[in-house]
């Protein structure tokens, strides 16, 4: 693996979470793996557990970390060849991908899509120039069209939680006051078609994610009936994808209640809106699994983190 960009590069996703598992149960094992190894975090939006959980991966694994935020702390960077650089931006990120190579041994990017144009959000043009550009492995902790550090903590917690051979998973929209990406759901549902689960989704219609994505997973438009006998249900907002970016439905009928909810284990990538994605009395509940998603955040990175120094 050179790099980790998307859920596709996970070859065996029941064999790293076993592998990730075992990290957690000792996460200092390969402490020596990341002597005078440097991993550069570099930030062209918002984050909280995605930095804090992967420059912690990083130090678990001795590793020297840098951080920017990129869009407060750094030249305004121009993705587009043959430009001319007479706006806003100032430097290429020909240049900015290899004078960091020359810093870091591993680079690890976050950027959101516009929501506006996606046919340049699909091309994913910021985390593919750095694959381009960089000489060394580049890391997706988010980019426009997928999450899949959050894909594969989140497939590894349902691991950890499952009581049945073929758990009943059910990934289910609701309610938000702002127009939100695919990426955390799209790797989800991802990470899911690679388990052995049985995976529906529920949305109002109109919310159908990128059907190359969801391919031929089971989509049920009524939100009870998809939640009956259910093991697991992950909620997640996120906006129109045919119209794109936009914001057609906050109907709160949507939003998760504990009566909704019934036995199942309630999951969510955080930050979450209280009582519009869900009501407290789930967050608060014995059922949630937030906190421990956020937990296993470290260890699905450190997985990929330690897989690309040890094939670097």
């Amino acid at each position: 693996m050179k790099n980790f960009s998307s859920i596709s590069d996970i070859e065996d996703i029941n064999a790293w979470i076993d592998e990730a598992k075992s990290l957690k149960s000792n996460p200092y094992l390969h402490k020596n793996l990341g002597n005078n190894r440097t991993i550069g975090l570099f930030f062209f939006n918002s984050s909280l557990r995605t930095r804090l959980s992967t420059q912690k991966a990083a130090l678990n694994l001795g590793m020297n970390t840098m951080v920017m935020n990129v869009s407060g702390d750094a030249w305004g960077i121009e993705f587009e060849d043959g430009t001319i650089m007479n706006g806003t931006t100032a430097e290429h990120i020909k240049e900015a991908a290899a004078v960091v190579s020359q810093y870091c041994d591993i680079i690890a990017v976050r950027a959101f899509p516009t929501l506006t144009d996606k046919v340049k959000d699909e091309s994913e043009y910021v985390l593919k120039a750095f694959m381009k550009y960089a000489t060394v492995p580049v890391v997706n902790m988010e980019s426009a069209t997928g999450h899949p550090l959050q894909g594969f903590t989140d497939a590894m917690t349902i691991s950890e939680n499952s009581q049945s051979k073929k758990p009943k998973v059910v990934l289910s929209w609701a309610p938000h006051v702002k127009s939100l990406p695919h990426a955390v759901a799209n790797s989800f549902v991802q990470a899911m078609q690679k388990m052995d689960v049985e995976f529906i989704m529920t949305h109002p219609k109109g919310y159908e994610l990128n059907p190359q994505i969801v391919g031929d997973t089971p989509v049920v438009y009524n939100q009870e009936e998809a939640f009956e006998k259910a093991d697991f249900v992950y909620v997640k907002n996120w906006s129109s994808y045919k119209d794109y970016g936009k914001v057609l439905n906050t109907d709160p009928k949507w939003m998760i209640t504990q009566n909704k909810l019934g036995n199942a284990k309630f999951m969510h990538c955080l930050p979450v809106r209280r009582n519009l994605i869900v009501e407290d009395a789930v967050l608060d509940s014995e059922n949630s699994l937030v906190i421990q998603q956020a937990n296993n955040r470290t260890f699905a990175a450190q997985l990929v983190l330690k897989k690309l120094l040890e094939n670097a």
